[in-house]
């Protein structure tokens, strides 16, 4: 089964770095662009100002596989997260969207170190977060699945994601059914054989005076 987090574990994750320091602020804002979007860690790493448009209904554009691009719009909590980040740190359009204290554009190893932490602090609030091994990649299955569970159609989480085919998405599909599975075997089946439904005398008496 793909792995991923639950919605409470997402949000410990997203709570876990400290927002009064600049690399807390920088990894907010990181993290929750992760999640709203699906993005791929490559997708965000390369991700420039000149992406995002942050007006109502901000969007943010990425650069993924084969030089395709996808526009992917972004929740209000979103925006105003990325509109502080990049207020505070006087970002003009060319520049990277997420750096590293050297003002370069943030690595994929960086991402992944920053999640780490993150993940370890989340777990002193949801300790089921330890027992998961969470990379960036949990964080796309994360956003692939919370789609589908809302009802998203998976055509929209395939286009959403970047997938090329929609068979890649369909995995996603199987893990959300093999979830139901395991809910419903963890429920006692009802005793009682089939339920067949048997008549009072007084109704079979009334039935036969119709």
């Amino acid at each position: 089964m793909l792995g991923f987090l639950t919605r409470e574990e997402i949000e410990a994750v997203l709570e876990a770095p400290n927002a009064e320091t600049w690399s807390g602020k920088r990894d907010r804002a990181l993290f929750a662009t992760m999640y709203n979007t699906g993005a791929r860690v490559s997708e965000i790493v390369d991700a420039k100002v000149s992406d995002l448009i942050l007006t109502t209904g901000g969007t943010l554009k990425l650069h993924g596989k084969g030089r395709k691009e996808r526009v992917l719009p972004l929740w209000k909590p979103t925006v105003a997260t990325l509109r502080k980040w990049i207020a505070a740190n006087h970002l003009t359009p060319d520049r990277p969207l997420f750096t590293n204290a050297r003002g370069l554009a943030i690595t994929r190893s960086g991402v992944e170190k920053r999640l780490e932490d993150a993940v370890r602090k989340a777990g002193e609030t949801c300790p089921s977060i330890k027992a998961k091994p969470v990379s960036p990649h949990t964080i796309r299955h994360t956003t692939a699945m919370h789609l589908l569970q809302s009802g998203a159609d998976i055509t929209v989480v395939a286009m959403w994601l970047g997938h090329e085919s929609i068979e890649t998405t369909h995995a996603y599909v199987t893990a959300t059914l093999e979830l139901k599975e395991k809910a419903l075997q963890a429920v006692q089946p009802p005793s009682g054989g089939n339920f067949r439904f048997r008549p009072s005398g007084k109704l079979l008496d009334f039935l036969k005076s119709l």
